[in-house]
């Protein structure tokens, strides 16, 4: 007999331990937390938004007063889209407006807001200051600055026909005009804009490499060319975001016109006429759910090309 065979053999796997459970990711208490900080979101979410915009979609295709059971609510099929699109005189004007209103906030505040981001991450001094001035209009409610330039556009007493010194002699009525009114209405939804593009590139500025300033500098670039070859496309995502924001907010655009005389006399917008139907004298509900899904639809074809962008720009890194 060998010294190998007198050599008791060892078991290579560890015996288990009697009574030893395996180790969860969560405890039961951990899965009660979650759901509950979870479930609760996604139940007040569904219910606060997708259930009356899926409500709304249907109501579209219905004729109802909002007055009357739910037993008097006749489908009308695509009428209501139908009738909106060809004798609804209010519509296209509001859509126009709609449209002049997207127009500037993309031009002129955008710009402009991009221009005060650039002066502003130079370092200049009291730059928090006016950080926080420019800032200030944000932190408004669109009522207020309504208001607030309501009494600037006072024909008599108003700020901006003194300042032009016209107060007297031939006062310009600003708002009540209906052929210039959208347009100093436009200011002074600019006026709020602004801050907020301005905070949104400064943030984008602030997280910018001066290692590529330095590097274009060295090429023999100048200030503009390194601006517009260097930091504008480093700056691709920040715009994205700029222009989804603008455009949401130019279709949204409701409270600055309701507050100064209810969206009428010039300054209809699609929002308004929803108001107008559902809540308004005439109670439309299919009328003004129509109108909101019009509305819907086109705020979703610029949602969605936003997330295709992010999601490609994910994928990419």
């Amino acid at each position: 007999m060998t010294v190998l065979e007198n050599t008791p053999r060892v078991d290579p796997t560890p015996p288990r331990k009697k009574g030893r459970r395996r180790a969860t990711a969560l405890s039961g208490t951990d899965r009660i937390v979650l759901l509950l900080m979870v479930g609760i979101p996604t139940l007040l979410h569904l219910a606060l938004v997708w259930v009356p915009t899926l409500s709304s979609v249907l109501l579209s295709f219905t004729s109802w007063d909002g007055i009357g059971d739910l037993d008097q609510i006749k489908f009308v099929g695509t009428r209501n889209y139908a009738e909106i699109f060809t004798t609804y005189p209010r519509f296209w004007p509001a859509v126009q407006h709609n449209l002049i209103w997207l127009a500037f906030l993309i031009l002129l505040p955008t710009s402009f807001g991009l221009l005060l981001a650039v002066l502003l991450d130079r370092k200049l001094k009291f730059t928090r200051i006016y950080q926080s001035i420019l800032y200030l209009p944000v932190v408004l409610a669109l009522a207020m600055v309504g208001f607030i330039w309501q009494l600037m556009y006072e024909p008599n007493l108003g700020l901006v026909n003194n300042v032009l010194g016209i107060a007297e002699s031939n006062p310009v009525d600003w708002l009540g005009d209906s052929d210039i009114n959208i347009y100093a209405v436009l200011i002074a939804a600019g006026w709020k804009h602004t801050g907020y593009v301005m905070l949104l590139y400064l943030a984008g500025l602030k997280s910018f490499d001066p290692a590529l300033k330095e590097a274009a500098a060295l090429d023999g670039a100048n200030g503009w060319q390194t601006f517009w070859r260097v930091t504008f496309p480093v700056l691709k995502p920040i715009n994205v975001i700029v222009l989804v924001i603008t455009v949401i907010e130019g279709l949204r655009a409701f409270d600055i016109v309701y507050a100064i005389n209810r969206g009428r006399n010039g300054l209809e917008l699609v929002s308004v006429l929803i108001t107008d139907n559902i809540i308004g004298e005439s109670s439309r509900i299919g009328w003004g759910s129509a109108l909101a899904v019009i509305l819907l639809v086109i705020s979703l074809g610029f949602i969605i090309t936003y997330l295709v962008q992010v999601f490609r720009r994910e994928e990419r890194a």
